[in-house]
């Protein structure tokens, strides 16, 4: 039976981040060696020209390919990751090059799938490509994404999301999660099985499962909602409403909705919930705790309320989460 490659592009530049280049061509790779089917994946990196790229970790990397001279071939999945740079406080931005992002568009139109990890998604979103669409990245960025493209529906929590033919991935490592979620799709779960087994890793991280302590890391410049964040962490087991959290900051209940929104991202319902979930996770994951336990502590108030927050931020439940992640206790 003759063997139908599938032409994955990774897109190359300058500062790139090496693991979102090495990432999926090892996963993609053991795909090849794992499958008994006549599928099979050809990866090529493509760059501007046939120069070594000097990627963020100083790791030089030399192209397959230039885009010009994938301009006349069919792609199955064009891979775009991304890069960063951190100012003299330590803050993360994604970095964009106007030159990168028109060779993607150039390519968009000739690929089948396309996707971006970690940071990448900025380039995807630089060239029209998430418009409209839900779209995540690493959660150190997605303010960052989010005011740069209104257009997006940035949701900076999930490990990867799909919509359409577009898949945005979180970071870093995460681009191992996608990879598996694209053999999947293309070779079926028992292929993905086999290939997460040989990298020793999970098979495979719901989509919707947290990059990790996601509220509990972000920053905000506002100290009246930095106040307000440590007041939701210590009486979190509380009752706590919107009204009570504008009554501690002396403001109104439309202005602490106006402030969450613009310094999280969220509403305070929402913010308060992820923190909530976050808490139980670790609760999940560390301790034996009952799930009527973990309910009370954490302030969802009943079990049904807190599966009801799992299905929604994590898309599983409290007891498969804590049967996939579960570490020993002592």
């Amino acid at each position: 039976m003759n063997t139908v490659e599938r032409l994955i592009v990774i897109v190359l530049f300058e500062g790139v981040d090496l693991l979102d280049v090495t990432g999926p061509p090892e996963v993609f790779s053991l795909a090849r060696r794992e499958t008994e089917e006549a599928a099979g994946y050809e990866v090529v990196l493509a760059a501007r020209t046939m120069d070594p790229i000097v990627t963020a970790a100083g790791v030089r990397v030399l192209p397959d390919a230039t885009f010009d001279e994938l301009m006349t071939r069919s792609i199955d999945t064009l891979v775009v990751p991304g890069s960063v740079e951190v100012d003299s406080r330590r803050r993360v931005h994604a970095l964009v090059d106007p030159d990168v992002v028109e060779q993607v568009r150039r390519l968009a139109p000739r690929t089948r799938r396309i996707t971006s990890v970690c940071v990448g998604a900025h380039i995807l979103a630089a060239s029209g490509l998430l418009d409209g669409k839900r779209a995540t990245t690493h959660w150190s960025t997605a303010q960052q994404l989010a005011a740069d493209h209104p257009a997006v529906e940035v949701d900076s929590d999930p490990i990867f999301i799909r919509e359409g033919n577009v898949w945005t991935g979180a970071g870093i490592s995460a681009c191992l999660d996608l990879s598996l979620a694209l053999i999947a799709d293309d070779l079926g779960e028992a292929v993905a099985l086999r290939v997460a087994r040989q990298l020793v890793m999970y098979l495979k991280r719901p989509s919707g499962q947290s990059q990790f302590s996601v509220p509990l890391e972000q920053v905000s410049t506002t100290r009246r909602i930095e106040e307000l964040r440590h007041h939701i962490l210590r009486h979190i087991a509380e009752p706590l409403t919107v009204a009570h959290l504008a009554e501690q900051a002396h403001i109104s209940d439309r202005q602490l909705a106006r402030i969450f929104k613009n310094e999280l991202g969220m509403t305070p319902h929402a913010y308060i919930e992820s923190v909530r979930v976050e808490r139980a996770r670790n609760q999940l994951e560390t301790t034996d705790n009952t799930l009527d336990r973990i309910a009370t502590t954490c302030g969802f108030g009943t079990v049904d309320t807190l599966v009801r927050a799992f299905r929604r931020r994590l898309d599983t439940t409290p007891t498969e989460y804590r049967r996939r992640f579960r570490t020993s206790a002592d």
